[in-house]
Parts: C-alpha cells; structure tokens; sequence
C-alpha cells in the first residue's frame, strides 16, 4: 500500500508540476518529458531571427551549420541558437534522464531483456542444484544461523541457500547473480507464506538485509574511479565496507526488534563475528598489497567466486548424476527447466519494472528532483555542512531511484571536482552503500505477486538514511 501511494504520488505531483510550468512560462514544451533522451539539450525559446541579440544574429549568418552556441560558466549551462525553417529555437542545458516513452523502451531492450538472460542462466544453475542435493546439504549447514534470523522458515528449508547465494553474490559485488538468486529466495518464502498478497515477516528481513547492500569489493566504483584517473581507485574500498556494514547491522536491528527477534542467540553472534572476522581478515590482506597488488586482486576475485560457483554447481551435479537419472531427466535438461522458470520469472516483472522507471523519469524530468536536492542542500549548508558534502548529495537522493542516474551524478562529481577530492570520494561510498530501493522493491516483491509490502520500505529507506549519515561521517575520518 505504502509503495502504491508513494508511485501515484510521484506521477501526480510531477504531472501538476510540469503542467503549471508550462501555463507559467517556466517551461517551453513538454516533448523532451515525453520524448526526449538523456543529455539532449531542452528546448526553452523559439524566436524569429529579429528578435534575439545582433552579436548572436550576426554569428548565425557566417556559420554554415546557422548555429551559435554560447558558453557561460559551471553554474550555467551553454545556449545553442540554431536557425532552421526561419526561426531560431535555444536550447540550454541537457535533460538529466529518457523521456516517458524512451523509458520504456530502454526499459525493455536494456533492462528486462538482459535480466532475463541472468535469470534463465542462474536459474538454471539453482534448478542443478535443488536437483543434485546441494541446496539441501548447503541449508542444512546454515540452518542453526538462518533460524534465529528467520524464525517463520523451518530448518533445512530451500529457501535458506537462496538466500545464502544472494547475500554471497551482493557481497562480492556479483549484481549479475543476486538478482536471480534473490527472485528465487523470493519464490520459496512465498511458499510459507500464508497470506499470499502480504509480505511475509522472513521476506521483509531478506529484503532489508538485501537493500543493505553489504560489499566486500565494489568493482564497480573501483573501475568509476580508475577510469577517472584516481590516484588509487582503491582507496574508498574500506569507508564502503564500513559504510555498508553499518547499514546491514541497522537493518537487521531495526527489523529485528519489530519482529521480536533473540539477539542474544549464540549461534546468532558466532555466526555475525564470523562474518566481521572474515572481514577484518581480508581488509588486512588487501591493505598489504600495493596498488597493482590491489587492483588485481580486486578485479579478479569477484569473477573467481562466480566461476567457481559454476564449476562446482557443475561438478556436484556430476558427481550426483544419479539423482537426476531417478527423476529421469538429464543434467542438461535440468537446466534448461530452470531457465524456463527464470523467462517466466523476467516476464512476471516487466510491468512492475516499467511502472516504476517511468514514473521515476517523469519525476527527474519534471525538475522536482532538482528543487527538492537543492532545498536539501540549502539546509545542509545553513546548519554549516561543508560544500564538498553538498556537492555529492545529488548521488545519494538519487540512489534509492535509479542507478543509472545516481551513477551519472557520481561521474559528473568526479569529473567536476576530482576523484580524489571529498565531493569524489564520498559519491563512491553513496553509490556503493546503498541499493536502488524501489527497483529493488517493484522486482522483488513484484515477483512473487505481492501488494503490501507493510513496513518493507519504510525501513528500507531509514536504512538509505542511516547509510548516508554513515558514509559522511566515514568519508571525513578517512579523508
């Protein structure tokens, strides 16, 4: 319900919005909202050629291409004039995300269809597993943890591995392979799941825990970084692990205490001093390594553990053929069921996707984006926050909408003000800290049919909040 009515209020603010600055002169058109395409200049004028300025006029009539552009400062944007069927239509500045329309197209052709790949792929890879016996030896190991975490799902269950491959993928920066295995962890909860509409206390936890987005190696904001020339793309590694540690913790306490979890649970706090040794461990060892050290082993061990998982998915399923031949079918035709689920599964979502891309496009477009950034950073800055923390706001307001957007805000701070510089370094850990969360909440959720998520993204987006203050007191201690 809550995310019904955030959706509908997106779509009906931005439509006034745009609709009174229109008939207000504030805007000259509404095609670049319906039909234009991210960094196309906007059209704001059209004038006949008498009537703009005789130095622009006079520079039109000596260019080929009867064009004139003029540059103004880093606060505003350049003008184009561009003369063509005797009048003179300006531009200036470029539009900050795809038109409704091209939303969703790109929707489909960049989004849906390369996720389906990913699900028929990895979902054949689970169907091996459930197959072969190891969901079921690997939920068995897990299950005296999983159970004090997720007390609604009994011992051994399937859903617990899911689970597990997800939470692995998320933390080795693996996006490709924990989406498909979140659906299905989705999928198998829904199973337990008395009232099928109504998000499920385990699914709610999963979900929180998930949208913490616990990383051990960004890979992503590392290459952002070396591509931006950094002088070491590494150097936000640990303020992102951090960062996002404290954002999972603040998840599963929040979440825990609405749910009347045992936190003094043994097995519990083994389990999480296990997972902050392993932690520690690893940043030792990577801290030891010099730059090429670090850049190698940052940008390998990510694809290692996905081949490995492969491998020994394979491996297994090899070495339980018999399993198979009992329920008489083949390894190979085992996978190609699973990927059938997954393309069904891609199919299911679509609409869910669609509807909030959109509407997040209109929202961007509109310029209601912009205002409520810029009112944002006019208190921070009253209560004295520096600007290089300002500057890198946009990245983290943005980043519970869209991931493309937020990380088009990350490059243009990197590229504006340095990858080095704080305003740089502290849009990494915004980018890297926290999940797209009403992506996050339209797919997963979307998947299994589910319309009232209850306090799902209440909490969700305290978690972003937390995460935020988080990543700006991390960002000053570190640099």
């Amino acid at each position: 319900m809550v995310l019904s009515r955030f959706w509908l209020a997106i779509f009906v603010s931005s439509i006034l919005f745009v609709v009174v600055s229109l008939f207000t002169g504030n805007s000259y058109t509404l095609d670049f909202i319906l039909n234009g395409q991210k960094d196309d200049p906007i059209l704001v004028s059209e004038k006949y050629l008498e009537q703009i300025p005789a130095f622009v006029r006079d520079s039109i009539d000596l260019k080929e291409d009867k064009t004139m552009i003029v540059n103004r400062d880093l606060t505003n944007p350049d003008t184009t004039y561009v003369y063509k069927n005797k009048t003179v239509k300006i531009y200036s500045g470029v539009q900050k995300s795809d038109g409704l329309l091209p939303t969703c197209k790109s929707t489909l052709i960049d989004i849906i269809i390369p996720l389906i790949a990913y699900l028929a792929f990895f979902c054949g890879l689970m169907e091996l597993l459930i197959v072969s016996g190891a969901s079921e030896k690997l939920a068995r190991f897990l299950s005296p943890m999983f159970t004090k975490v997720f007390p609604t799902v009994p011992k051994n269950h399937p859903s617990i591995s899911y689970m597990t491959l997800n939470f692995a993928a998320n933390f080795l920066g693996l996006d490709s392979a924990a989406t498909p295995f979140g659906l299905k962890a989705m999928e198998s909860l829904q199973e337990l799941n008395v009232e099928k509409d109504k998000a499920s206390d385990a699914q709610i936890m999963f979900m929180c825990l998930h949208a913490s987005g616990l990383t051990l190696i960004p890979t992503s904001i590392i290459g952002y970084r070396a591509a931006a020339n950094a002088a070491n793309p590494a150097d936000v590694m640990l303020p992102c692990i951090i960062t996002s540690l404290i954002g999972t913790v603040a998840a599963f306490l929040i979440v825990g205490i609405r749910q009347k979890i045992n936190f003094k649970s043994a097995s519990l706090v083994l389990a999480l001093m296990a997972i902050i040794a392993a932690i520690i461990g690893l940043l030792f060892y990577v801290n030891h390594l010099d730059l090429i050290g670090k850049n190698y082993f940052t940008s390998n061990l990510s694809g290692l553990m996905l081949v490995g998982i492969i491998g020994i998915t394979l491996i297994f399923s090899f070495i339980h053929e018999k399993k198979f031949v009992a329920q008489d079918t083949t390894m190979f035709d085992t996978f190609v069921d699973g990927a059938n689920n997954g393309l069904k599964t891609g199919v299911k979502i679509f609409p869910y996707v669609l509807g909030m891309l959109v509407a997040i496009s209109l929202f961007r477009n509109s310029g209601l984006f912009e205002i409520i950034s810029n009112g944002i950073g006019f208190i921070f800055s009253s209560i004295g926050v520096s600007s290089e923390i300002i500057n890198a706001l946009p990245v983290a307001l943005l980043r519970p909408f869209s991931s493309g957007g937020s990380r088009g805000f990350l490059l243009d701070s990197m590229s504006t003000f340095g990858a080095d510089s704080l305003t740089g370094r502290l849009s990494s850990i915004f980018q890297c800290s926290a999940e797209t969360t009403f992506y996050v909440i339209a797919v997963y959720f979307g998947s299994v049919n589910i319309k009232n998520t209850r306090y799902a993204l209440t909490t969700m987006l305290l978690v972003d909040f937390i995460c935020v203050i988080a990543a700006i007191f991390v960002a000053s201690w570190f640099f």
